[in-house]
């Protein structure tokens, strides 16, 4: 019987290789190389997970760009969201085994998904939705958990809440919109007239055409307002707050506007939690959202 061997990166006789789009500097798309790249090895808490589907976001081009200069090392595979099929797990890994369908945000700050393998740490995989594709499953991680945190762990959102969302038919505002409705809130949510019918089936009670319509004059004492802008978005949100209500934001906020209109501010990059991510998977799986 013939047994296919793995095929070896140059220069590293012993090393198995498989197929990466890598980067070895900062710069446009063209900095991108599809090349050969060792196989990760995989630490005690990790998994080595065959890569079904990479999710693509504007951090991986930024990065790309240079916007984390000094941060890495190269050569540097970009990408972080990741679906696939779990090939190996090391000996502290007990909540998953080979064959498991898995989704994860990988650590940014390691290499990524842009590969054939991934070494992904256990506690920050979830298990696949059963009634998503894994193809579709990958734009999940970053996007939703983003939204979850940002409402949730920073905001505090609860039920009966008034909160305003900025992007709402956006990869982060879309999860936000779904589930805070889910979590009972009364949501405002703003976006362009093309998107407005597509706001509205996610569960948005009010609907607000940023191109032809002034925020401002229609919306007054949100508990939380989620931006995702920032610019003259951010600016004119401070007046529609409450005294005491929050600006959660992904993109900075100004403090001293904040303090002028007595409203808290949070400030936040998503972490990823499996925990978490587990949660928003079961709640895909329900229908409840998508």
């Amino acid at each position: 019987m013939l047994v296919e061997e793995k095929p070896k990166v140059k220069g590293k006789s012993e090393a198995p290789a498989m197929k990466a789009v890598r980067i070895h500097g900062y710069g446009h798309s063209g900095v991108l190389k599809y090349e050969d790249a060792p196989i990760p090895d995989i630490l005690p808490d990790e998994v080595l997970v065959k890569v079904h589907a990479a999710g693509v976001n504007p951090v991986d081009w930024k990065i790309r760009e240079g916007g984390r200069k000094g941060a890495y090392s190269f050569p540097l595979t970009l990408g972080w969201d990741v679906s696939g099929i779990i090939e190996r797990v090391r000996s502290l890994v007990t909540l998953f085994q080979q064959g498991d369908m898995v989704i994860a945000r990988s650590d940014v700050s390691r290499n990524g998904t842009y590969a054939e393998y991934i070494a992904v740490r256990a506690f920050e995989l979830a298990r696949a939705p059963k009634h998503v594709s894994l193809t579709e499953a990958a734009g999940i991680p970053l996007a939703s958990q983003t939204a979850w945190e940002g409402l949730f762990e920073k905001g505090d959102l609860k039920r009966n809440d008034v909160v305003l969302i900025h992007g709402a038919s956006g990869g982060v505002g879309m999860f936000a919109v779904q589930l805070a409705k889910i979590a009972g809130a009364h949501v405002i949510a703003t976006t362009s007239e093309k998107n407005s019918d597509f706001v509205k089936s996610l569960g948005a009670d009010e609907v607000i055409d940023y191109k032809k319509e002034d925020f401002t004059k229609k919306v007054k004492d949100a508990d939380v307002v989620f931006d995702t802008i920032g610019g003259e978005t951010q600016a004119k949100s401070w007046q529609v707050i409450r005294k005491g209500g929050i600006l959660v934001s992904i993109v900075g906020t100004d403090e001293k506007l904040a303090e002028q209109h007595q409203v808290r501010t949070k400030v936040f990059m998503m972490t990823s939690n499996g925990s978490r991510l587990q949660a928003i998977v079961d709640i895909v799986d329900k229908g409840s959202c998508a």
